[in-house]
């Protein structure tokens, strides 16, 4: 097991950690995480693009010129798609573009990515994360302390109120939980915060 260092909230040394190999020390599988990262991606559109086709735009009816004699192409319709204000060809319509993903592959891309932001040294572990009160002023305080990027996601055991608000205001800066995390904002982010319990919570889910 690799042993890492803690710190605390004021960024002092604060004893140190031991992290799952199978978990968090495995060699990076890019198929495996690509995959995840897609699947994510698409399912996150909203699928509501809608165009008109020939048969659903207005007017029509009756032909727009004389068939001969005007130096134009023949037209009988004023909603063919060759014409100003006609419809579009195979126009997009709204629909999902949900799909699953086998659970295996996203196991190995969450490990991979887990791997990947220890071995970048990308990855901060503090011993705990807990403000009396949302207080922006000590979230950016906190994060200048452990040297975070601008770019930082923040990962707790379980949902709290008080280190959403503190860092709702700071751009780049996301929190979320165990039971929220993706593959997708760990690698988007460039400082990955965990706290320890969060760390003994991803061994007891993926154990």
């Amino acid at each position: 097991m690799a042993e890492v260092k803690m710190l605390n909230m004021a960024g002092s040394e604060a004893g140190s950690i031991e992290l799952n190999d199978a978990i968090f020390g495995i060699e990076p599988n890019e198929y495996a995480v690509h995959a995840v990262v897609k699947n994510y991606l698409a399912n996150q559109r909203q699928g509501t693009q809608s165009a008109l086709t020939r048969g659903e735009v207005r007017g029509g009816g009756r032909k727009p010129f004389r068939q001969k004699g005007t130096g134009r192409h023949r037209q009988g319709h004023s909603t063919d798609p060759s014409q100003i204000g006609g419809g579009v060809v195979f126009a997009p319509k709204p629909r999902s573009y949900r799909y699953t993903i086998n659970k295996k592959v996203r196991r190995l891309a969450m490990f991979s990515a887990l791997s990947s932001k220890l071995q970048d040294g990308e990855m901060i572990i503090v011993d705990s994360l807990s403000f009396e009160a949302p207080k922006t002023k000590e979230m950016v305080s906190f994060l200048k302390n452990v040297g975070a990027a601008k770019k930082a996601l923040i990962l707790t055991a379980a949902s709290d109120e008080t280190v959403v608000k503190s860092a709702a205001n700071i751009p780049g800066v996301k929190v979320s939980h165990v039971g929220q995390m993706n593959v997708y904002e760990i690698l988007n982010s460039t400082s990955f915060i965990l706290t320890q319990d969060a760390v003994k919570k991803i061994e007891e889910v993926y154990a």
